[in-house]
């Protein structure tokens, strides 16, 4: 393992549809994480605009860029300088036609570690993502950086616990996941709860069953549908980090932006994974039928 006790930073906030401001919000969060030490930064889901995928607009693909492009360059620079590892999340276009909604892990000397592409793809009501995105290629694969061994996952992607368990059984030290998810504001009190408690225990669980921190950063504030059809997303924040027992290390905002520092004792994972043996007592002779999508 890479070092014992890391400082991660959360960066969590609202998005406009002005890219500079966003971008320089999002610079500033990274700054105030780097100065309270953290030497890991993550970032929320398509952190560069809007949740564009609302409606399905085929002039919304102009926000895609290569990667390596200006956002790698400009996070780059800022990893460099702050000595720290940052994890982007960015909409790729891989070429005409063809996009990813992407996770890229930028390495403290200012150069890609790696990158990731969201392989679960949601089509729902207010998250139309199968218009914009092509089911990533990339496979479940940690990406190693000096602050340890990243299993970096993308919203979605934290409701399957396949997803978690590929990452660790390849090594995945931290579990991460930028997330972009809401409520719809016509829901009630008691159903907004049930869905921002699934998603938390969801991915505690995560941690729990493969005795790893969870990192999640999320959105906050209210975003328009453009359409009009619907009332919007109201983006429940939330973000947190959950030690490889489920315990809450820390935990933001429902509402309010934040920029979170926490400190997650790697050696711990050593320690509970030594008692809770979950990888050892996995019967993976038994286990032939998960390669079905259901069990007639």
């Amino acid at each position: 393992m890479s070092q014992q006790l890391l400082k991660v930073g959360l960066v969590q906030h609202s998005n406009t549809d002005d890219l500079a401001h966003n971008a320089t919000k999002t610079e500033q969060g990274i700054r105030d994480a780097a100065n309270q030490g953290a030497k890991l930064v993550v970032l929320q889901e398509l952190h560069r605009s809007l949740y564009f995928c609302q409606t399905e607009d085929t002039d919304l693909f102009d926000l895609a860029e290569s990667i390596p492009g200006p956002s790698t360059d400009l996070y780059g620079k800022l990893a460099k300088e702050l000595n720290i590892v940052i994890v982007t999340s960015l909409f790729e276009k891989r070429a005409t036609g063809l996009y990813h909604n992407t996770a890229v892990v930028i390495e403290s000397d200012g150069s890609i570690a790696g990158k990731y592409r969201k392989m679960h793809i949601p089509d729902d009501p207010g998250f139309y993502e199968k218009f914009y995105f092509t089911p990533g290629d990339l496979g479940f694969t940690p990406i190693q950086t000096s602050v340890g061994k990243l299993g970096v996952l993308v919203c979605w992607d934290q409701w399957f616990p396949e997803a978690a368990r590929l990452m660790a059984m390849a090594g995945a030290e931290l579990l991460i996941y930028p997330t972009a998810i809401g409520w719809d504001p016509r829901d009630d009190d008691a159903e907004q709860i049930r869905q921002r408690d699934a998603w938390i225990i969801s991915q505690r669980a995560h941690a729990v069953a493969n005795g790893v921190p969870v990192i999640s950063v999320n959105r906050v504030g209210h975003e328009q549908d453009p359409s009009g059809q619907s009332a919007g997303i109201q983006f429940w924040g939330n973000s947190f980090v959950a030690g490889p027992q489920g315990e809450m290390l820390a935990h933001g905002s429902e509402t309010q932006e934040q920029t979170l520092v926490v400190e997650i004792d790697q050696a711990r994972s050593e320690s509970v994974r030594r008692i809770w043996p979950y990888l050892r007592d996995r019967r993976i002779d038994q286990y032939q039928d998960l390669c079905k999508i259901y069990r007639d």
